[in-house]
């Protein structure tokens, strides 16, 4: 009987120490689930060459030391499915032990996120994100509009902070211009209320004006106000109306004439810098402040090309497309000749590098992205050039951990901060902002390591149930322990779904989406978590919460959704604005502004600038129906990674 009751001991501790590890980590037994992925997606990606070389002190982590990767790339393809996924790395070479799991093999973990997602829990979770969105939005109307954004908590209305000007966190934002409403117009769209998106449109149009006296960060106010009027315009001109009948009656393109306004206003920005890269700020009634910051971040001076890339092609006037530009190739001119990195915070008067962290996160994420959708949506070969450069650097400096995800020694990838010269580690923290890159990856088809780096971020989600904004992958503990309600692992999780099908991404979107819903709701609306650990709450909604959060995660389960289904191809602009790709934006209808024939070269085509034209409204549904542009580009880079751009968005 005694060694029974020994035996019945012993199952009982080991039972207790996993009730222990399970409550303390919150993270299951392991993260060793995206091991079992099939990685057949059929896309090429890229890689370096083999080797390692130390950039951190002798015996330091293993994140310290990075692959060494030569000049020269080659393309490998993924193993099929009949080799699977490959061997994998069990114990300190998995994420999941990292952060506190057990190591790797079949649990209860893996399991779970192996199994099916039947469509009745789907419909479920849609049905569940759309009521997010409309609690939102609903409670948003009732006690904010006007004004910016809602104070979920004690339901009232934010707009500037007229006290204190130096209160950036608000007054970047925020410009007294209803921005939770627009920014929110082509969420309405997408999940498919009309009544609502109409009525919408209509308040903005009659109560929405840009002739304020309001300082608001260029960058902010282009990707949330800009990019979204311009979004709403091509949902209501759109002659197929795929998301049901948006169209709004006696429309007379009014929000072009809106965004075409508010650009102007953005305009001084871009004036009276000797490097052509814009102010950071501007007055929306007086342009540039007297007192004007020379200093300002690489993501927010370069990722202005899409949006005002649309809005020169549409109204086939240069010169908003012209500056946008000019500033993209100023920062790009700017980089190290060492490293090809560039910093994230540069003088726009002497062009000299203020800050010299290079990285992913804050400062410098979506920079990168609009090298790669600029080309996406307007085909210009020097937009797909400066992006292969800055992958290609991305990958020789700032990644960490083994060369391949799923096989091999060493620990899964991980992006770290560097010094833009140097390519030497800087700190030991990565930013939540950070998270958009798995997706980016998607669109490039480096799928492989995109899967890796999500599960990074997701495995910190598990354990928190948000993302804090810094995360210290040395310490394994948060930085800085606020979350505003970020969308960038949703976007990701959400574009790795769409590339793989894998049910695994809706589970992680449940995941999500139940941590909203438990952490962050409150009386009239979701707040921002201002701790992580003990979910204490500050009083803000930001605006993505809606635009792009709920949208995202609505996308992810809504399987028949009009994106996915219709024969338009549809890019996402950095705040979650949905724009179809045509061939009507890869055309130039001022080029006759450059030449006789319209046949000068790439470089020259941008090289002098016209006055600003009365505007002249091109009926942006005209061209809807066209046949998708056949051409196929013979750049001198990678032909098969260059076509797969072109093939995912449906130009070839």
């Amino acid at each position: 009987m005694q060694w029974r009751a020994l035996v019945l001991g012993l199952v009982l501790l080991r039972l207790g120490l996993h009730a222990v590890l399970w409550l303390v980590f919150g993270l299951g037994p392991s993260m060793g689930f995206y091991q079992r992925f099939p990685l057949s997606f059929g896309f090429q990606r890229l890689r370096g060459l083999d080797g390692s070389e130390p950039v951190g002190p002798p015996g330091g982590p293993a994140w310290l030391h990075r692959p060494r990767r030569g000049t020269e790339e080659r393309l490998e393809t993924p193993p099929g499915p009949e080799s699977g996924s490959g061997p994998g790395m069990c114990g300190p070479a998995h994420w999941g032990y990292a952060l506190g799991g057990r190591g790797c093999g079949p649990d209860e973990y893996e399991r779970r996120y192996s199994g099916a997602f039947p469509p009745q829990l789907r419909a479920q979770m849609r049905d569940l994100a759309r009521g997010m969105f409309v609690f939102g939005y609903d409670n948003y109307m009732a006690h904010a509009f006007p004004q910016d954004e809602l104070n979920p908590i004690y339901c009232r209305g934010r707009g500037p902070d007229r006290g204190d000007p130096s209160n950036l966190n608000i007054n970047d934002v925020l410009g007294n211009y209803s921005l939770t409403l627009v920014d929110a117009l082509d969420t309405l769209a997408i999940m498919g209320n009309s009544s609502e998106f109409q009525k919408a449109v209509k308040l903005v149009i009659n109560t929405v004006s840009f002739d304020k006296d309001s300082t608001v960060q260029v960058f902010e106010a282009t990707i949330r106000v800009l990019g979204s009027l311009l979004s709403a315009h091509r949902i209501i001109t759109d002659s197929r109306q795929p998301f049901g009948d948006m169209t709004i009656e006696d429309y007379d393109n009014e929000l072009l004439y809106m965004a075409h306004d508010l650009a102007v206003r953005l305009l001084p920005a871009f004036e009276n810098t000797k490097t052509g890269i814009p102010y950071p700020r501007v007055n929306l009634k007086t342009g540039v402040p007297p007192d004007s910051n020379n200093e300002t971040c690489t993501a927010g001076a370069g990722s202005l090309l899409v949006e005002f890339g649309i809005l020169s092609r549409l109204l086939g006037d240069s010169t908003f497309e012209w500056v946008a530009r000019r500033a993209v190739k100023a920062l790009w001119n700017l980089r190290s000749n060492n490293t090809g990195l560039l910093g994230n915070v540069v003088n726009i008067q002497t062009g000299h590098w203020v800050g010299k962290q290079s990285g992913l996160g804050a400062g410098l994420d979506s920079f990168y992205e609009y090298l790669l959708k600029s080309y996406i949506l307007f085909g210009e070969k020097e937009d797909l050039e400066m992006f292969n450069a800055a992958y290609q650097s991305i990958q020789n400096y700032l990644r960490r951990g083994r060369e391949a995800c799923n096989e091999g020694e060493g620990d899964p990838p991980l992006y770290v901060n560097v010094n833009m010269f140097s390519g030497q580690l800087m700190n030991t923290w990565i930013d939540s902002l950070q998270a958009f890159f798995p997706g980016l990856q998607v669109l490039i088809g480096d799928v492989e390591d995109a899967i890796c780096l999500h599960a990074f971020y997701y495995a910190i989600w598990k354990r928190y149930g948000a993302l804090p904004e810094r995360y210290n992958w040395q310490l394994q503990a948060p930085d800085v322990l606020f979350y505003p309600l970020r969308p960038e692992l949703v976007e990701s999780t959400y574009l790795l779904y769409q590339a793989t099908k894998n049910p695994f991404y809706l589970h992680v979107g449940m995941d999500i989406l139940q941590s909203l819903e438990k952490y962050t709701k409150v009386k009239c609306g979701y707040a921002t978590l201002h701790h992580v650990i003990d979910k204490s709450k500050e009083d803000r909604m930001e605006s993505f919460f809606l635009s792009e959060t709920c949208k995202y995660l609505y996308l992810l389960f809504d399987e028949e959704n009009p994106v996915h289904k219709s024969g338009t191809r549809y890019m996402f602009t950095t705040e979650g604005h949905i724009i179809s790709v045509d061939k009507r934006l890869r055309e130039l209808p001022w080029k006759e502004f450059f030449s006789e024939d319209g046949e000068r070269d790439q470089e020259e085509k941008f090289e002098h600038r016209p006055k600003s034209q009365e505007l002249r409204i091109i009926n942006s549904s005209s061209n809807c129906n066209r046949v998708p542009d056949e051409r196929r580009y013979s750049l001198p880079l990678k032909s098969i990674y260059m076509r797969q751009i072109d093939q995912m968005v449906g130009l070839i």
